[in-house]
């Protein structure tokens, strides 16, 4: 089996990712090659940190490899957090903390209109190619729901009752960014 590494520490994602791919190809975490640095991210959108990601990993491993980039793109914020979505509340924030900042900035706001996008970078065989997932919703102005991680308990996507954090992890990821994103991916490591 081929192996494939997914260019992140975040145990979330790989939990989310993993079960799309395994029979594929054999994913790989940044821990399973040895990898402990942190990779930079210091682009102003989302594909380019997605790249500067698998690039590095290709470039210092000679691995295959993709990499994701994602962000809460929040219309009353003019699209913020965006590409800061992980360290919105600042360097060292916790998810609670970026979930706290994003409900006091949306206090009384009626636009309540957002997304989440994934982009996934893949490097294979030394060519680029880049996927996206985009999931339409809204922010709730409470926490709901204890699954997932990050924005989760105040986004709710279009169509459903619930937020991602009151969804199983096998809902949400028929519907999610990420899902769509990497579904794309598949699509495209089953055709070649």
């Amino acid at each position: 089996m081929k192996k494939l590494v997914f260019a992140t520490n975040n145990k979330h994602k790989l939990e989310e990712v993993a079960p799309l791919i395994k029979s594929h190809f054999e994913l790989l975490s940044l821990a399973d090659i040895a990898c402990f640095e942190e990779i930079e991210e210091p682009h102003d959108t989302l594909i380019d940190n997605a790249f500067e990601k698998a690039r590095f990993i290709y470039n210092r491993y000679k691995m295959d490899c993709f990499a994701d980039d994602t962000g809460l793109e929040i219309d009353a914020l003019d699209g913020r957090p965006g590409v800061y979505s992980a360290r919105y509340a600042g360097e060292n924030c916790s998810f609670q903390d970026n979930v706290k900042k994003v409900l006091l900035e949306m206090k009384g706001q009626k636009m309540r209109t957002a997304r989440f996008k994934t982009v996934i970078a893949l490097i294979l065989n030394g060519r680029e190619y880049s996927f996206e997932g985009v999931v339409e919703g809204e922010i709730i102005d409470q926490q709901s729901g204890t699954e997932g991680f990050g924005y989760d308990p105040i986004f709710r996507p279009n169509g459903y009752a619930e937020t991602f954090a009151e969804m199983s992890l096998k809902e949400k990821n028929k519907i999610s960014h990420r899902a769509l994103a990497s579904k794309k991916l598949i699509d495209f490591l089953n055709a070649i």
